[in-house]
């Protein structure tokens, strides 16, 4: 055989135990074929004399920034929930960005395994680890709720160990407004209303903030101890062994739950965002809301969710008219943008699962490709070196983010009107 049979017909080794173990672990069957687009995408040819680490690079967006990481990390396979080919090309060219990646990444030697709605389906798998996190035990006691008469009055500063005062989420302006009756509040009719600065202003706003999922290895949510039950929204049936599959969970709560507890599980399981958009009642306070049931959904919820019965609706992205009709029929929605619904889950539970089953599937592949390696192969010696490594390494990426972030205000800003005052 000559040296291109190697490197035009033939993936890594490698890259057949990855995919073997992801099969293993969510098995494509699984996956909504209406839409998805699951599986291996760009299966790389294998170069046994400049080969890739035995490593996988996990991450949600296979974004440029990824594709770099991967290329610098010399890793041999994209193991990305999110397909980056959704439907089929006509071309292949630089001039596409998405196609742009994949042709560096195939250049590089690296290949492409997407999982997507297999992991959403799978007992253990997504939506499971959102279900886990509603029901979730944060240390300690669960954080004090007050009612919204209650927060209109607090309790008197709170000093630090050093005696100065804590720090507080507002300032002195906000808090002389808050104390002001509500006809003081009211603006004079005779007063020309106030226009956007002009001038020089400091900065006023922080940098857009992401959840940071990477921290999840060390999370405090425990498994919970509350009386609850957990249901499939949409069952799927006929994979033998993946018993209890399907999309989106329903949990039932045996005792109410403060949706202020539910926002501080979440908070906590997946990454600490500082903030994130949850729609309530118009005539209810988040404060005084409790909640028995919860409906559960990664990434975009519609379409599970949308017939399904609960208080509250979790999911990572909801549209306007969506969550305005929960909340006019009196339930609840909490979003976190499409994918921060899904990116910890990486980092919490596929790393460590994908490392156990690729470590047995690696060793067995190996043994197999012994066994069909010919002294008569040109650059047999290469391969057979190839094989020796048996060293297996998953790694979440450091540059996968949502596109979306959180900026938020820090201080007034400061600076002349445009009508003069």
């Amino acid at each position: 055989m000559s040296m291109s049979t190697y490197t035009t017909d033939k993936a890594s080794p490698f890259t057949r135990a990855v995919i073997c173990s992801m099969r293993k672990l969510y098995p494509e069957a699984l996956a909504d074929k209406r839409f998805d687009n699951t599986g291996l995408l760009l299966e790389a040819p294998f170069d046994p004399i400049r080969r890739q680490m035995n490593s996988v690079l996990l991450t949600i967006d296979l974004t440029k920034a990824v594709a770099d990481e991967a290329i610098e990390r010399k890793d041999c396979v994209v193991v990305s929930y999110h397909p980056i080919i959704f439907k089929g090309f006509k071309a292949l060219t630089l001039a596409d960005t998405q196609q742009q990646s994949l042709l560096r990444l195939a250049l590089e030697g690296i290949s492409v395994y997407s999982p997507h709605t297999a992991v959403d389906a799978a007992p253990g798998g997504l939506g499971d680890w959102l279900a886990d996190i509603v029901t979730g035990t944060l240390p300690g006691p669960e954080p004090a709720t007050y009612t919204a008469t209650e927060q209109a009055n607090p309790k008197p500063t709170e000093t630090e160990p050093d005696g100065e005062p804590a720090e507080t989420n507002g300032d002195a302006f906000a808090e002389e407004e808050m104390d002001k009756a509500p006809e003081e509040l009211a603006p004079s009719p005779r007063k020309k209303p106030v226009r956007p600065s002009l001038g020089p202003r400091r900065s006023t706003y922080s940098q857009p903030t992401y959840p940071k999922p990477a921290e999840l290895e060390k999370t405090d949510l425990s498994p919970s101890a509350l009386r609850h039950t957990r249901s499939v929204i949409h069952p799927t049936t006929g994979v033998q062994g993946f018993e209890g599959a399907g999309m989106g969970r329903l949990v039932k709560f045996h005792e109410p739950q403060p949706l202020t507890h539910l926002i501080e599980r979440i908070a906590h399981g997946v990454g600490s965002p500082k903030g994130f958009p949850v729609a309530i009642p118009q005539t209810r306070q988040v404060e005084d809301i409790t909640i028995r049931s919860v409906g559960i959904c990664a990434g975009s919820g519609h379409e599970v969710l949308k017939n399904v019965e609960a208080d509250l609706l979790f999911t990572g992205e909801l549209s306007h008219h969506d969550a305005l009709s929960a909340t006019e029929k009196g339930r609840c929605v909490v979003t976190l943008f499409h994918s921060n619904t899904e990116r910890g889950f990486l980092s919490s539970v596929l790393k460590e699962r994908l490392t156990g089953v690729l470590k047995e599937e690696w060793r067995r592949v190996r043994e197999e490709v012994k066994g069909d390696i010919d002294d008569g192969w040109d650059l047999a010696n290469e391969w057979e070196d190839a094989l020796k490594d048996e060293d297996v390494l998953v790694e979440c990426s450091e540059r996968d983010r949502d596109p979306f972030g959180i900026v938020i205000l820090q201080s007034p800003q400061v600076g002349k009107t445009l009508g003069g005052g």
